[in-house]
């Protein structure tokens, strides 16, 4: 049988059985801390409790979870006897999920896994339908930007029987992740990396601009142009988008999918996708708008105010949003491909246009949300940057 260690973060902060950590109960938000643990609810879940339920989960079957995502990985069939040690790392406690890390040790492999545990009721239901999303996702999109997952289910907790639910997913190895920050040196806003092993780093300003262009081609590529669905409620101050930087290249993951629906409820069909390319243009063009909005928006070095993205931003969304078009399947509807012809439409709009759309949108969304007064101030800014971003287009 695989040995079990359970560990805090790393490997520097190993935990067992007996330890004073073991019988303290996990925050179950973001708004807890071990050290002041005040219970908001009857629920009550202890950090043995926690690493028990994630190895009872992987235990069963005798390992056929494990088994079954390691031969996955690997591409070819492992057997239980292979596995010499499994590694839980009990990573952080996030809104809904509190994730930890897996790592699956045999002889000349070290694999790592995320395992999201839901403990409240909202978290379980969350952990439910994104397991179904992602499950989907990489289905029917050939192209991977976001995690595979594995194997999903329910285990109750030893000491108060609590139901939990979790599933097994894909680790980005080697991303972090990141968030808007001051530079201390010129106190200039930039994009901080936070980069455990090797310490926190500043991008350049070319890092930064591909930075929103991979975000913005990700959102874009899992657009669904006949059914107007998209990846809804991620926010890059949840941390949602990873990095991962070699040799000065990066390269970007979303680590998660909340929901995923139309922005048209009431249109869609999914056994007659027949909507004409004007409506596609048009919905295209209110993805566009919304998605640059979002994607300027952060938390100061995740935790702190609401903060919004230097114009360059922009460089990289409008380049990223077109390469995301570029990677989906061409339609008849238009005469040269969807690229072109909402390259037309965009161009077509006038600054009047850009601002009567954006306007609309942003009255659409919650008005108590903190990142509102935020982009009121920026609105306007924002549109006109983006309009002449746009224009730009023309002489390409």
């Amino acid at each position: 049988m695989p040995r079990f260690k359970f560990f805090l973060s790393s490997i520097k902060n190993p935990v067992q059985e007996g330890d004073p950590i073991w019988s303290t109960p996990i925050p179950l938000s973001l708004r807890q801390s071990t050290g002041t643990f005040k219970s908001d609810s009857d629920i009550s879940v202890n950090h043995g409790d926690y690493f028990t339920a994630v190895r009872d989960f992987l235990e069963r079957d005798r390992y056929a979870i494990v088994v079954q995502s390691v031969s996955h990985y690997l591409h070819r069939n492992i057997t239980p006897d292979e596995i010499e040690e499994i590694r839980i790392f009990l990573d952080k406690h996030g809104e809904f999920y509190h994730p930890s890390k897996v790592e699956v040790v045999l002889q000349a492999d070290e694999i790592s896994f995320v395992m999201n545990v839901a403990v409240t009721e909202v978290g379980k239901q969350f952990a439910q339908r994104e397991f179904r999303l992602l499950k989907m996702l990489n289905t029917d999109y050939p192209d991977s930007f976001i995690p595979k997952v594995y194997a999903e289910g329910n285990v109750f907790t030893k000491l108060n029987q609590v139901e939990t639910r979790m599933f097994l997913g894909e680790w980005f190895q080697g991303f972090n992740e990141f968030h808007i920050s001051f530079d201390p040196d010129n106190n200039k806003q930039k994009i901080i990396v936070w980069d455990h092993e090797h310490g926190n780093f500043f991008l350049t300003t070319q890092q930064t601009i591909d930075v929103y262009r991979q975000a913005t081609k990700i959102l874009t590529y899992y657009y669904n142009i006949e059914t107007f669905e998209q990846i809804v409620s991620w926010h890059h101050g949840a941390g949602d988008f990873v990095l991962k930087c070699q040799e000065d290249e990066i390269e970007i993951k979303l680590v998660t999918v909340r929901q995923y629906r139309s922005m048209f409820e009431q249109n869609i069909d999914h056994d007659h996708k027949t909507q004409d390319a004007e409506m596609i243009l048009e919905a295209v063009l209110i993805f566009f708008f919304n998605t640059a909005i979002k994607m300027r928006i952060d938390r100061l070095d995740g935790v702190g105010g609401i903060v919004w993205s230097d114009k360059m931003a922009l460089k990289g969304i409008l380049k990223g949003f077109f390469e995301g078009l570029a990677l989906k399947q061409e339609t008849n509807m238009f005469a040269n491909s969807l690229a072109d012809g909402f390259r037309q439409h965009l161009l077509s709009c006038s600054l009047t246009d850009f601002f009567d759309l954006n306007y609309a949108i942003v009255q659409t969304y919650p008005s108590q949300a903190p990142e509102a007064p935020v982009i009121q101030k920026h609105l306007g800014k924002h549109v006109e940057d983006l309009f002449n971003a746009v224009r730009q287009l023309e002489k390409m």
